[in-house]
């Protein structure tokens, strides 16, 4: 009998940047003429005008549901007086165009509008129209460097002075901070990303602290000709996937924005795709968006209200119920979890709290998705004058 292959052990999970909230924030980042607003405009059943790029200054901006279906089955189950879904925010930022970080077209005010976001969608276009040469490698390129560009400018100036000040100080964690700095300032000169490097725990407060658009995690929507997406195939995904690997191996979603018009005209949706031999990708895209930042559900339920929560893969407990109110963390006593599953096998929570599913947990415990979870809490004392 030939000798058992060692397993490879798996590689570890590079750390994720930012500080998302309750509510996910994406923007959609593109050149000029990608589709942009039209894949707003389907991701959050708007009609935004699609023909402003380089004229306009605020962003579109609207906050969609996110498709469940364990949300969904719960509110079959319960019966609330009230639903609440998890929400996505997705902001439709104005097309970038060479040379932006040095201030042409938006600018600085287009690059802020990405500060402000979790994450980046960023659209390519793969079909032919009458806007020019369509190479999308090197659309990337552009999009890619502007950021590096802008962060390059940020670094430079805050090392500088932050370097001051930790030789006059001493203080060694104003020195462990521009050791980072320094760090990202020759990544950014490599043309490598923020996001695209090594970090170590202690690292990522410091990161987060300056919010560089290089940080953040993308997510990389094809937007094809409905004929392409349904053959699934295109002369340029190949280069588009090798750069991408090259750039970090962030996730790749095929689209199509003028196929997902139809579908959504269409009065059976359903058959609709059925018939084309292509499914929708809207709800994809949404929880592709969720899955790079590292985001997951849990869920509270009963008659008054089921509601969906987002929060960090890994946080405990604690810090879930802070979530939902920071008072409940400093007050927290327990968590009772019943797997969704089990709930569901058990077609009520009295049957499953009866057959034993519901568990007990402290506040170490890591939260899983999905689970649907009751928080006991004392009640926050009040400060004595």
């Amino acid at each position: 009998m030939p000798p058992k292959k060692k397993e490879e052990p798996a590689a570890p999970k590079r750390a994720i940047l930012g500080r998302p909230g309750n509510t996910l924030k994406m923007g959609l980042v593109g050149l000029q003429s990608v589709g942009k607003s039209a894949t707003f405009n389907l991701l959050t059943n708007l009609n935004v005008p699609t023909n402003t790029f380089g004229s306009q200054v605020n962003p579109n901006m609207a906050v969609v549901p996110i498709p469940d279906p364990r949300f969904d089955k719960l509110c079959d189950l319960y019966h609330p007086k009230k639903k609440t879904p998890a929400t996505l925010s997705i902001t439709d930022i104005a097309g970038v165009v060479p040379s932006t970080s040095e201030g042409r077209g938006l600018g600085n005010a287009f690059l802020s509008h990405i500060q402000g976001v979790d994450g980046i969608y960023n659209v390519l276009r793969l079909y032919e129209d009458t806007e020019g040469e369509l190479n999308p490698v090197a659309d990337l390129q552009i999009v890619h460097d502007e950021l590096i560009s802008k962060d390059l400018q940020a670094v430079t100036g805050k090392a500088e002075d932050l370097e001051r000040t930790a030789k006059k100080s001493g203080d060694k964690s104003k020195q462990d901070e521009l050791a980072v700095l320094l760090k990202v300032r020759d990544l950014l000169q490599k043309n490598i990303g923020v996001k695209d490097a090594d970090w170590k725990p202690e690292d990522i407060d410091f990161l987060n602290k300056y919010q560089f658009l290089s940080a953040k995690p993308i997510v990389y929507l094809l937007n094809m000709s409905p004929e392409d997406y349904k053959r699934k195939s295109n002369k340029h995904l190949a280069k588009i996937v090798d750069w991408v690997k090259k750039h970090g191996e962030s996730p790749i979603v095929p689209y199509s924005a003028l196929y997902e018009s139809e579908v959504q005209t269409a009065e059976n949706k359903e058959e609709f795709c059925k018939k084309a031999g292509a499914p929708s990708t809207l709800s994809k895209i949404i929880k592709v968006g969720y899955k790079t930042i590292g985001l997951i559900h849990f869920l509270t339920a009963g008659e008054d209200e089921v509601k969906c929560w987002t929060i960090r893969e890994g946080i405990t407990a604690k810090k879930a119920v802070g979530v939902i109110h920071s008072d409940m963390e400093k007050g927290f006593v327990c968590a009772n979890i019943i797997k969704y599953p089990d709930l569901i096998e058990c077609g009520s929570e009295t049957v499953a709290k009866a057959q034993g599913k519901e568990k007990q947990m402290g506040k170490d415990y890591i939260v899983e998705d999905g689970d649907v979870i009751e928080f006991k809490v004392n009640a926050a004392k009040k400060k004595k004058k």
